[in-house]
């Protein structure tokens, strides 16, 4: 039997943060505008007149403080309310490879691996800077990594299901290390003129080495005891951008090019899905959801998160056994619960248990149960 371990994370964020009282006041500038400008028309009964948001407001509906972003001052811009990045020339690092560099090597520290001892990089992450070449391809030649490299995603799922392709590739001895990174720059597919997700995403990457547990030499390493995927069409949370959009340039800034979603929706329906997706896998390992110590789970609201913990762990449940880290990054897609986990991953005994989950649009689901060693 082979056995996989987790041996090393890294994390890495933008300096620059937004907090909500920041956001807030940007946004609620833009609708005291908006509706001066549209008087008339909101009179009329031609248009509605935006309603301003509140710090409170988001606190209740997401539990999200604050965010990370390569680009605050074009956001709180009233007159912009959008992310400005800088392109760089082909023959510079792209702006998510750099950033998938910074914690890769982070994570090669944390496992006391360099380079040479990786076969594979995959970077899987809500989206891709760009279709090719591969994002991965560019971080594997910035960091001098042999063997293979290919980008993937599964929305906010993505880092768990970039885990399992390399939990697979590693047990059918296609490779002995594998970097799986998730550069999650999710904060460009927001409007920040929508009063129901302007506040919704940060940004955050990171990366994790998995390999085989006889070439560890991690003194803090997590042997997979399963791990499991699993998809399930909806609409409910969709972003319709693509390369197609030039060919249809009369919707090409259509409102559906951003991250839309039907929150109350998703909330219903997906909180159910995950809390028997966990269960089922843990009872297929012979384990109780009471035995497990930690549970990582997707940082995306955290109302969602507390039902999920009190039908795993109880009502009673603590913040250690269902780690938050949504107030400090906001939803940070693919790379949430990998931050959750780095962050929350130490006063484990050998023997312990632990549980990585992601959920989000797909819907898309990932698990992975970890032991202590």
């Amino acid at each position: 039997m082979v056995d996989v371990v987790i041996s090393g994370t890294g994390l890495y964020h933008p300096e620059d943060s937004i907090s909500n009282d920041e956001l807030v006041m940007s946004f609620n500038t833009y609708v005291e505008t908006f509706n001066e400008e549209n008087r008339d028309a909101i009179e009329k009964g031609e248009i509605e007149a935006l309603k301003p948001s509140s710090a409170e407001f988001i606190v209740k509906a997401s539990g999200i403080k604050n965010r990370y972003t390569r680009s605050k001052q074009d956001i709180l811009d009233p007159k912009k309310m959008w992310p400005y990045y800088t392109e760089r020339a082909d023959d510079e690092l792209c702006i998510q490879a750099e950033a998938g560099v910074l914690a890769a090597k982070q994570a090669l520290k944390n496992a006391n691996k360099t380079a040479a001892d990786i076969d594979g990089i995959i970077v899987s992450c809500t989206h891709k800077q760009r279709d090719y070449p591969s994002v991965a391809i560019e971080i594997q030649d910035a960091l001098g990594v042999k063997g293979f490299a290919y980008d993937m995603g599964a929305a906010c799922s993505s880092a768990t299901f970039g885990l399992s392709a390399a939990i697979d590739s590693i047990k059918a001895g296609r490779a002995k290390a594998i970097l799986v990174i998730t550069p999650e720059i999710s904060i460009g597919q927001m409007s920040f003129k929508d009063r129901d997700s302007h506040f919704i995403f940060g940004e955050a990457d990171t990366a994790v080495v998995v390999e085989l547990a006889e070439t560890c030499q991690s003194d803090n390493m997590f042997k997979v005891i399963d791990s499991e995927i699993a998809t399930d069409y909806s609409n409910n949370i969709r972003n319709n951008r693509s390369a197609f959009d030039r060919c249809s340039p009369d919707t090409m800034y259509a409102k559906d090019k951003v991250f839309f979603q039907q929150g109350r929706k998703v909330f219903k329906e997906v909180t159910p899905m995950v809390i028997k997706f966990i269960s089922n896998l843990l009872g297929e390992n012979g384990l109780k959801t009471s035995e497990v110590k930690r549970y990582w789970l997707h940082q995306a609201n955290a109302n969602m998160n507390r039902i999920i913990a009190e039908h795993l762990i109880g009502k009673d449940y603590t913040e250690e056994q269902a780690p938050t880290v949504l107030d400090e990054f906001a939803n940070t897609a693919g790379a949430g619960s990998i931050i959750a986990f780095h962050r929350h991953h130490k006063g484990f005994n050998p023997g312990e248990y632990g549980v990585l989950c992601s959920f989000g649009a797909g819907y898309s689901m990932g698990c992975i149960i970890l032991e202590k060693l």
